[in-house]
C-alpha cells in the first residue's frame, strides 16, 4: 500500500488549500486548530475560518502560494483544477481530498477521547465505514480508560524521578495498571485518590 501512519508537528507551518467547500473548510479548520500558517483559496470562504486565522487569496496567484507552502490541499470541486495544484506541487507533501492516490499525504479522520487522539484510514475505501468504525471506537473506550490514562502518566514521571531502572518502573505501572481499587476509585471518577492510593504502591518499592 505504501502508505504509513505519521504525526506532524504542525506548529508554524506553512499550509495552501485550494478549495473551500465542506472539506476544504474542515482542512483548514484542523490545521489552524493545530497551530499552522494557512492560506485558503476558493470562491465562498466562511468567516469563521479568516476570524480562526486564515488567510484568503485569489487563484491569480495559486503558483505563488504553492511555492510558499509547505503542505499544499488540494480540495476544490473541479478536478482538472486539483489536478493542475497537483502538477504544480512538485514534490511538496500534497493531500489530493479528491483522489488521495494521486497524493503523497493523507489527512485521515481523527476525533478525541479525553486526551487520546485516534485516526482512522481506509485507504480512500469507504468513508461511511469509517464513521461507523469511529462509532464502534467510542463505545469501546470508557472514561475509566483515560483517567487510567492521567494516572499513568503521573505515575510514570514519579517513577522517572526517583527510579533509574526502567524494568522496576515497568513492574510498577502494571501493577498500577491491575490494582482492583485504582480501578474502582477510576470508575467512580476519583482520579484525585487513585493518584494517592498509586503513590502508595509507588512508596513501596524496594530499590535494594
Amino acid at each position: 500500500m505504501g502508505w504509513t501512519p505519521l504525526y506532524l508537528n504542525m506548529a508554524d507551518k506553512k499550509v495552501l488549500i485550494v478549495g473551500s467547500g465542506e472539506v476544504g473548510s474542515r482542512r483548514c479548520e484542523r490545521f489552524l486548530d493545530a497551530g499552522a500558517k494557512v492560506v485558503l483559496i476558493g470562491d465562498h470562504v466562511n468567516d469563521d475560518l479568516v476570524q480562526l486565522g486564515a488567510i484568503v487569496k485569489s487563484i491569480d496567484e495559486l503558483g505563488l502560494w504553492i511555492d510558499w507552502a509547505d503542505i499544499v490541499v488540494a480540495a476544490s470541486g473541479d478536478h482538472e483544477l486539483n489536478n493542475r495544484v497537483g502538477e504544480m506541487s512538485g514534490d511538496k507533501l500534497i493531500n489530493r481530498a479528491d483522489n488521495p492516490n494521486d497524493g503523497n499525504l493523507i489527512v485521515p479522520s481523527s476525533f478525541f477521547i479525553g486526551d487520546v487522539q485516534i485516526c482512522i484510514f481506509t485507504g480512500g475505501k469507504s468513508p461511511l465505514m469509517s464513521k461507523e468504525l469511529r462509532k464502534k471506537i467510542q463505545k469501546v473506550i470508557k472514561p475509566e480508560d483515560i483517567y487510567q490514562l492521567e494516572l499513568q502518566y503521573y505515575a510514570r514521571n514519579i517513577l522517572k524521578q526517583n527510579i533509574d531502572d526502567q524494568k522496576i518502573r515497568r513492574e510498577y505501572l502494571y501493577k498500577i495498571l491491575e490494582d482492583l481499587k485504582i480501578k474502582e476509585l477510576l470508575n467512580k471518577g476519583d482520579l484525585e485518590s487513585a493518584k494517592k492510593h498509586a503513590s502508595t504502591i509507588i512508596d513501596t518499592i524496594d530499590q535494594a
